[in-house]
């Protein structure tokens, strides 16, 4: 496979690129990831806005979830991420249990159920994970919790995590909406 073909499928896959810890995180970057994580709901939903039946079970990219189980996808790795901030706040460094997202995807729902049931779900999580996370101290964000494949992993990490994950998916969809000149 040539270079040009590689890129051009990890631009595909990654439109905003990978996710690159920062490495010191400020309050500012915080506010950021907290803004972006509260304005997901209504992005994507004006992402997704309009797409007909065969739209939604168009891959963003060849061999690539379509943008249905995108939509799905995200309520079902933030209720996880939520349940990990839990975890770590109320348990010391609490050992986690990953989840194979891929798996999930293939799922019935996430392949044919109506994308309005993930976008109210998302809207009403991300409600209550905003709730807790405007509410967290710097201690708080430096609670950790065990990874199995990653290690020791901290609050503050996570969110960064999380608010990249929320852009990533949005333009996944976007590029394909403007590739396909929808």
């Amino acid at each position: 496979m040539s270079a040009s073909i590689i890129t051009s499928e990890q631009d595909l896959r990654y439109p905003i690129g990978r996710y690159e810890p920062a490495t010191h995180i400020t309050a500012q970057n915080r506010a950021n990831w907290l803004r972006d994580l509260e304005e997901l709901p209504a992005k994507l939903r004006a992402t997704v806005a309009g797409l007909n039946q065969y739209q939604l079970d168009t891959p963003y990219r060849p061999g690539g979830w379509t943008v249905r189980q995108v939509v799905h996808h995200l309520p079902d790795s933030h209720l996880n991420s939520y349940v990990r901030f839990r975890l770590a706040l109320t348990e010391n460094s609490p050992a986690i249990k990953t989840y194979e997202e891929a798996a999930w995807a293939e799922l019935p729902d996430a392949r044919t159920a109506p994308i309005e049931i993930s976008l109210n779900l998302l809207e009403a999580l991300h409600a209550r994970w905003l709730a807790l996370l405007t509410s967290l101290t710097d201690a708080d964000f430096a609670r950790t919790f065990q990874h199995p494949e990653w290690g020791n992993i901290n609050l503050e990490w996570t969110l960064g995590m999380y608010a990249w994950h929320s852009r990533h998916h949005v333009a996944q969809i976007t590029s394909l909406r403007k590739r396909e000149g929808w």
